[in-house]
């Protein structure tokens, strides 16, 4: 089964699916896409004295993987129940490995066993744990999303919020951390408008060091503490959008300069010589910290993106983000590349939808990916090589991708085949400061696709955007709906009608109270009409042509009937309460007219079918999100990694 998963990652493979039968009705049809993406990794050594490397793989769950550096020979493979990826590991004064889950959840590893530990939720309503930092005497800290904390976990303690609630209070992301044993002082990263604090774990109490010039960024992304051979210590912090790092004097509170040619987290404690090594765009640089104005050295131009880095008996060991192990001795200059065998994991399915040969295809969450599953052949091909995709659309034969960061447009020709590196899918265009498509329309009475955006983080106010086959233009109209983003699309009559939400990217507060809808003249290119169809609703996520020639959509949990032509709300039925909004929504309901007459529709985590005549409904299935049905009327939703099918039969 390994072996039929790494075949499915690396082509697009077919193969037939074991499916199960569920009440009759309900068939599991397994997970559709398998990825071997690695985060968080470190080089260790255990208490055996082997030294290795850790890394995550993401999937469901999220696995920690050790290897020995020497002979690459996988050691430890253990699931991290509960959570779907970690961004980040540290090792403890004490020799524990943490591990920060991206469901909030904290977990340690002794390395040299085969055991991991669930520590439980770092702190309440915490739902991502992005970066460790080790202190002393066993603690380990840590940053969240989205209450913008910082935590403390010791054994003999348990947890605790040092930062005594938000670092900033306007922020959601503390998005970096590190720990300064000198001082016994934090340095937290915040986002998604960057700022930079310098934290007391004992007191709590907190100082702003990021220049104001640098605050109008996105985020103080990643964080280093670089030992200085002579002269102060100092700190690198890396600033989006912008993507350069600063570098700041532990011992005289300032900012020196600033470097340009450097990723993420990238670097390396300095080795003997005060060299820092780290990479940029593939390339292998290093750089004295102590000495600005000489140019970095470039060493190696197919480094990759480091991972984790370490100097050990004068060779540099890196663990790409592409999991290629690459040894450089320092002495000789030579490199040695090594490819990790990193198990295939199948991840959560992110966006469904009938493609045009009738097949079932699937968008994979944050790893990417894409699969297509064939209802009549009972086959799955794999279509590895895009990013993370919101939404996606139809036209002829020709599938349009929604993909997300950085709101990328992609057409895929499907009599042609599919190979990402020669443009099959075609690059079609971005939007700036748009980031991610999730409605995505076929108009086809002008022929144009429609984008509806959500902005970048930090931002307000989606775009509408649409792009001309023929002429190969894309175009932005820019905000449509004033600090709102486009969710969800219909076309009606020769009008695009657009549902709207309150939120927008990532780390900024709504600003309006409602969804609205509204209707773009597609010929004219501006807004006409602007209306609440169901008041307190923070999200339209959902609208369909209706059985009766009027729109239907969800608004929260409130099924709504839309007349288009005297554009007024004809009815309207409550499916499910609407739920408060904590931090943002983007979709939630899906809706289909079957053939058979009846709506059918996920949303509130669960499958219902509605009677258009008399608007009664029934709750099918929990749970159950997305939504999508074949050429036979067979409806398709998904539970995590797992795509499921539902007969109506006759009902």
């Amino acid at each position: 089964m390994k072996l039929i998963r790494i075949i499915l990652l690396l082509s697009c493979s077919v193969l037939s699916l074991n499916a199960q039968n569920i009440k009759g009705r309900l068939t599991n049809l397994g997970p559709q896409i398998y990825a071997s993406v690695i985060q968080g990794s470190t080089f260790l050594q255990d208490k055996n004295g082997r030294q290795l490397v850790y890394t995550v793989v993401r999937g469901n769950p999220a696995r920690l993987l050790a290897y020995t550096i020497d002979t690459r020979q996988m050691v430890l493979n253990e699931a991290l129940p509960g959570t779907d990826g970690a961004w980040d590991m540290a090792v403890s004064s004490d020799g524990w490995l943490y591990v920060p889950g991206a469901k909030g959840m904290l977990y340690r590893h002794m390395p040299g066993t085969e055991t991991v530990e669930n520590l439980g939720l770092v702190l309440p309503e915490q739902t991502t744990v992005w970066n460790l930092a080790a202190g002393k005497n066993g603690e380990m800290f840590g940053a969240t999303y989205p209450g913008c904390r910082v935590f403390r976990y010791h054994p003999n303690d348990g947890f605790a919020d040092i930062g005594k609630g938000p670092l900033v209070e306007t922020e959601n992301y503390v998005r970096s951390l590190a720990y300064y044993e000198k001082t016994g002082k934090l340095y937290a990263g915040v986002g998604s408008h960057a700022e930079l604090i310098e934290l007391d774990p004992k007191t709590g109490s907190k100082k702003s060091i990021l220049p104001q010039e640098f605050k109008n960024k996105e985020f103080v992304y990643s964080i280093e503490i670089i030992k200085g051979s002579s002269g102060a210590d100092r700190m690198l912090t890396l600033i989006t959008n912008g993507s350069f790092t600063l570098v700041y004097n532990l011992q005289t509170g300032k900012f020196d300069y600033q470097i340009d040619e450097m990723d993420m987290k990238a670097l390396s404690q300095e080795n003997e010589n005060g060299r820092m090594y780290y990479t940029f765009k593939s390339g292998l640089y290093s750089r004295d910290l102590a000495k600005p104005q000489q140019a970095p050295v470039k060493h190696y131009d197919e480094a990759g993106s480091a991972n984790a880095m370490l100097i050990r008996k004068e060779k540099l060991y890196i663990l790409n983000s592409d999991a290629v192990l690459l040894v450089k001795d320092l002495k000789s200059g030579k490199v040695e590349t090594h490819k990790l065998e990193i198990p295939g994991q199948p991840i959560t399915i992110q966006s469904i939808m009938k493609g045009p040969d009738g097949r079932i295809w699937s968008g994979g969450y944050l790893a990417g990916g894409h699969a297509a599953y064939d209802p009549k052949a009972n086959k799955l091909t794999a279509y590895p090589g895009l990013h993370q995709t919101e939404g996606m659309t139809v036209k002829d034969q020709f599938i349009y991708f929604g993909i997300y960061p950085k709101g990328h447009m992609y057409e895929y020709d499907t009599r042609k085949e599919w190979d990402v590196k020669k443009s099959n899918p075609r690059f079609l265009g971005q939007i700036h400061d748009q980031s991610r498509p999730f409605a995505v329309l076929n108009e086809k009475l002008s022929g144009k696709i429609f984008f509806g955006m959500v902005p970048e983080y930090g931002k307000l106010g989606g775009a509408l955007v649409s792009y001309d086959p023929f002429k190969k233009e894309l175009k932005s109209y820019g905000t449509v709906i004033q600090d709102q983003s486009i969710v969800s699309l219909v076309a009606s009559k020769g009008v695009v009608w657009g549902g709207t939400s309150v939120s927008g990217g990532l780390g900024v507060m709504h600003s309006t109270k409602e969804a609205k809808l509204f209707s773009w003249d597609v010929q004219k290119g501006q807004k006409t009409d602007e209306i609440v169809p169901v008041e307190g609703a923070y999200a339209i996520t959902s609208l369909i042509q209706g059985p009766d020639g009027n729109i239907w959509g969800m608004a929260g949990g409130t099924l709504f009937v839309f007349d288009p032509l005297n554009k007024k709300v004809l009815r309207k039925k409550e499916i499910y309460p609407t739920r408060a909004l904590k931090s943002h929504v983007w979709r939630d309901a899906f809706l289909i007219l079957h053939p058979s007459g009846m709506i059918y529709g996920t949303g509130g985590s669960q499958l219902f079918r509605v009677n258009p005549l008399t608007m009664d409904f029934e709750i099918l299935e929990k749970p159950a999100s997305l939504l999508a049905m074949d050429d036979q009327g067979m409806l398709y939703f998904h539970r995590s990694a797992e795509l499921w099918q539902y007969d109506p039969g006759t009902e």
